[in-house]
């Protein structure tokens, strides 16, 4: 594994693609750029920008080329403009409250008009307007607070909201509450700007705790439910608000030991294989997919480090890059032909690592043909 130099504390690379989100209470000041050479093979580290503290999540819209990043100790959602060069770095053009406490995830609406936030303290959304020729929020928020408890006492005493996702159609918007054991659908309207009442699109098993949901990319009545409680993964079937439960398997190897908890779950572009990351067993579960969206497991893989809170495809190159949070680190697996993962020994130690964004101007990618 590579440290940080420290002459690179002060420097900033002429150019970074990759960003690494990091918690202050870890010891992260802020987005740290990473710079591979080449082959990805050696990695340096560089100054962490400072504007960008506490970044959890984040997503980027093809549209005005903003990103919008979570502040999770600060309570706040940042818009961005990444410069791209070595001396204009990331520049904060809006900040504003997310409604809550503690978010944690955030997507934005098919148009690129709204977007959502997950606050797991309190367990709220919120909804908010952007200006379509700006991408600025505009408008006050519309904020929805859930009720209720799961039968966990340590994990569960309180709703806690950890995921939102629009439907392929934009017309509801999804959420998963970890303290009250659902997902919650609630009729959305782009062009008016309205948010139905909740409604419970499904009780998911009690203790399970569900913590996101994947919805298939080319399949828009499939979805997966990763539950963080008790490592398994729901195959669901959905119809607007009704989520109904097909298939159930575990991420964990038979035999890992008690107290491990899922994180991250993203699937390949071509919508044949999911991912899920195990935090305790220190795995990511590789799965198949038949025809009707059946998830059969290929492998379990060790991440390269404790507590695999992210990570993220960067198919192009075969590469996987994992953010660690426990042991602060970012390490690289390797992507196979067939989407099977092998470990490398490449990786970098990034204080209170917890989420990687790729930076680079990209473009929505196609269906598969077939």
């Amino acid at each position: 594994m590579t440290n940080l130099d420290p002459d690179l504390r002060t420097a900033r690379p002429a150019a970074a693609r990759l960003f690494v989100g990091t918690y202050a209470g870890g010891g992260g000041e802020g987005l740290y750029p990473l710079h591979r050479d080449a082959d990805g093979g050696q990695w340096a580290m560089y100054a962490a920008d400072e504007a960008a503290q506490n970044c959890s999540f984040g997503v980027y819209a093809e549209r005005t080329g903003l990103h919008y990043l979570v502040d999770e100790d600060g309570g706040s959602v940042g818009v961005f403009r990444n410069g791209g060069g070595a001396s204009e770095g990331w520049a904060c053009l809006a900040r504003i409250p997310a409604g809550g406490a503690a978010p944690c995830h955030i997507a934005l609406d098919r148009s690129e008009s709204w977007f959502a936030v997950a606050n797991y303290a309190g367990g709220s959304i919120m909804l908010q307007r952007l200006d379509p020729q700006t991408g600025l929020p505009v408008d006050a928020p519309i904020v929805r607070a859930n009720a209720g408890s799961g039968p966990n006492p340590d994990r569960q005493e309180a709703p806690h909201a950890h995921w939102v996702g629009f439907s392929p159609d934009n017309r509801w918007l999804y959420a998963t509450d970890l303290g009250t054991d659902q997902v919650l659908a609630f009729a959305f309207d782009a062009g008016d700007g309205t948010l139905g009442p909740p409604i419970v699109a499904f009780d998911a098993p009690p203790g399970s705790g569900p913590r996101h949901v994947l919805l298939h990319p080319y399949r828009p009545g499939l979805a997966y439910l990763a539950c963080e409680l008790t490592s398994e993964l729901i195959l669901l079937d959905v119809a607007g608000p009704a989520f109904v439960a097909r298939t159930m398997v575990s991420t964990l190897p038979a035999g890992a030991a008690a107290g491990s908890i899922v994180a991250h779950i993203a699937a390949n572009a071509a919508g044949d294989r999911v991912y899920v990351s195990n935090r305790g067993d220190d795995s990511i579960a590789v799965f198949a997919l038949d025809d009707r969206g059946e998830p059969r497991l290929m492998e379990h893989v060790a991440s390269g480090g404790a507590s695999p809170r992210f990570f993220l495809l960067l198919e192009d190159e075969k590469q996987m890059i994992v953010a660690h949070e426990r042991d602060h680190r970012v390490t690289r697996l390797d992507i196979g032909p067939d989407g099977t993962l092998s470990p490398t020994d490449t990786g970098i130690v990034v204080p209170g690592a917890a989420f990687v964004l790729d930076a680079r101007p990209r473009s929505r990618v196609e269906p598969p043909v077939g």
